[in-house]
Formats: structure tokens, sequence, C-alpha cells
């Protein structure tokens, strides 16, 4: 009976994080369109900037070439290129003691949310006295993998946010993405000895989401890193604030 209700209550909050999921949008564009997905994706260009050529897409432009007896033209004919993905993701859940309750649920169902919607270039890290890597940046983990443990965390323990985003920053440089961004989900109450104001100034963007009513060290954080911070009552308020965010 008590497996029933734990598969039960496990499907229903998978539910809830895909209703979620519908409402929340990453590739926003504070820095560019960001619509890539994986380590990279081949695009068409013109032959002249160079890459690979594709005889089937050229075929056209060397027949006319030949009719007209004459070489066809580089900007006539079309290769193809990598092209780096535009964001990265690095999802970052906070289930230490101050976290835990209704303020964990939020969060998880947030981040649960995200890692629905998230780019191919993503990681996932959930810390409080250590940090645990639920997917790193390459990997080919399934989101509903991902998400099964999120949503089981419970909140215990100290808070070693400073430990928490250098490993962040670690899982970025493993990505190619020209925008690369944390999203922390966290009271940000650390416990650590070193200020991680030194780390959250290094990451190329971050932004917090913090639980409505204690805010206090988030908003001190984000004001001395340069970050950007929103509360949350719940996770019902997560699409705008990502939409403010990120946008």
């Amino acid at each position: 009976m008590l497996a029933d209700m734990a598969i039960a209550t496990d499907e229903r909050l998978r539910a809830a994080a895909r209703r979620l999921a519908a409402r929340i949008v990453l590739d926003l564009a504070r820095r560019g369109t960001a619509l890539g997905r994986g380590i990279g994706r081949l695009r068409a260009v013109p032959a002249s900037t160079g890459g690979d050529l594709d005889v089937d897409a050229s075929l056209d432009a060397v027949l006319a070439g030949r009719a007209e007896r004459r070489p066809p033209d580089a900007d006539e004919l079309v290769a193809r290129q990598w092209a780096r993905p535009e964001l990265a993701l690095c999802l970052v859940v906070d289930r230490s003691g101050s976290m835990g309750g209704e303020r964990l649920a939020a969060a998880a169902l947030t981040a649960s949310a995200c890692a629905f919607r998230a780019p191919g270039d993503h990681a996932v890290l959930v810390f409080a006295g250590e940090v645990e890597v639920l997917r790193p940046m390459d990997s080919a983990r399934p989101a509903a993998a991902v998400v099964d443990s999120i949503l089981a965390l419970r909140g215990h323990g100290t808070t070693a946010l400073t430990d928490a985003l250098c490993a962040a920053a670690a899982q970025l440089e493993r990505t190619r993405a020209a925008r690369r961004v944390v999203v922390l989900l966290s009271d940000c109450r650390t416990t650590d000895e070193l200020d991680p104001v030194l780390i959250a100034r290094r990451l190329p963007e971050l932004v917090v989401l913090a639980p409505a009513g204690d805010t206090e060290q988030a908003e001190d954080l984000a004001r001395r890193s340069g970050a950007r911070w929103a509360a949350l009552t719940g996770a019902a308020d997560a699409p705008a604030a990502l939409a403010a965010l990120l946008g």
C-alpha cells in the first residue's frame, strides 16, 4: 500500500513538472537568440566562407555552370559548417536543511520543469554539505530520470554554496555554447568559510531563484557579484521569474 502511494505521488509530481515545463521558456535572448541544442549543429553556408562542400545542395549550381561553360562561383555552392550551441544551462538546487519542506518542494518542481525544457547542453547539480552531479554537461541521461532524482530530494545538512558554484563553473567549462547560464535555486545561506561571491563573479551568467520571505542573502550575493535574482512564493512563480531574469 505504501509503495503504491509513493508511486502515485511520484506520478503526480512528474505530471505537475511537465505542466509547469510547458509554461517555461529558457532560450530567451538577453545576449542573442538561443535556439541551438547539443554540442553543435550543421548549418548551410556559402562555400566561399569555408566548411565542407555539400554536393547534393550544390548540384544545381554545378549543372548551371556546366551549361554556361563556366566554373560555378563559390558563393553559389553550399557548404556545411558546425555551429556551436547558443545556450548551455547549469541548474543548481540547494537541498540543505534551511531549504527543507515547502521551499525544497518549490525548488525541486521548478528545477524538474527546467530539466524537461533544458537545451541539449545542460547540467544538473544538487548540494548541501557536498555537491552531487545528477547530470553532467556532456551526459545523455534522459530528462525523466533526472527529474525522478530531483523530485526525490530531501532537505538536510549544511550549505556548501561556494563548492556548488565551483562545480557549476566546472560544468560550464565543458560546453562551447555562446551563452552559459547558472540557475541557482537557493536561499544562499552559505556555511562555507570562503565567500561565494568570489566564484559567483567569475561565472559567465548567474541567476538566483530564492524562497520568498527569505531573500536577504540571495539579494546580497546578487548585488555583490552582478547576478540577477527573483523571489519564488511557489513553483507557479517560476515561468514569469525566469522570463524576467533570462530575457
